[in-house]
């Protein structure tokens, strides 16, 4: 499966913490990230991930593209709801576009714990098929 992640400034560390927490798991998936949180959590964890430019860069945009493309099963994005951002119609495509492409997405801890869990339990093999050109 290929894993997008992104997290606000105020949401990095939570990130970070749960990208450690869920290693093993992670480990076995393709990651992407925007620039801060990828180079954090690969600093914090060892784990291998694809990074872009920073979200306010583009970074989030380039996720996008994948997204949009189907290139991305599941999405990590912790956001932080309560302080506005100049760039927040750029999360408001991003959630848009995963709508759109049925990518399941965490904007929160809890969510993506509830993802993860059933990502290890295979509750999103269906992507592969999807990507296949299978069949139910």
């Amino acid at each position: 499966m290929n894993i997008g992640l992104i997290a606000h400034d105020a949401k990095k560390e939570l990130m970070v913490q749960f990208c450690i927490a869920y290693c093993g798991i992670l480990s076995r998936h393709n990651l992407c990230a925007t620039g801060t949180t990828g180079k954090l959590v690969s600093e914090a964890t060892g784990l291998t991930i694809k990074r872009f430019l920073a979200g306010p860069q583009g970074g989030d945009q380039q996720l996008a593209a994948l997204i949009g493309c189907e290139e991305i099963d599941l999405l990590l994005f912790f956001r932080d709801p309560l302080t506005p951002k100049p760039d927040e119609p750029n999360d408001m495509n991003l959630l848009r576009l995963c709508d759109s492409h049925n990518i399941p997405v965490a904007t929160n801890i809890a969510t993506g714990e509830v993802l993860i869990h059933g990502l290890e339990r295979g509750d999103l093999d269906w992507r592969n098929i999807l990507r296949t050109g299978g069949s139910f």
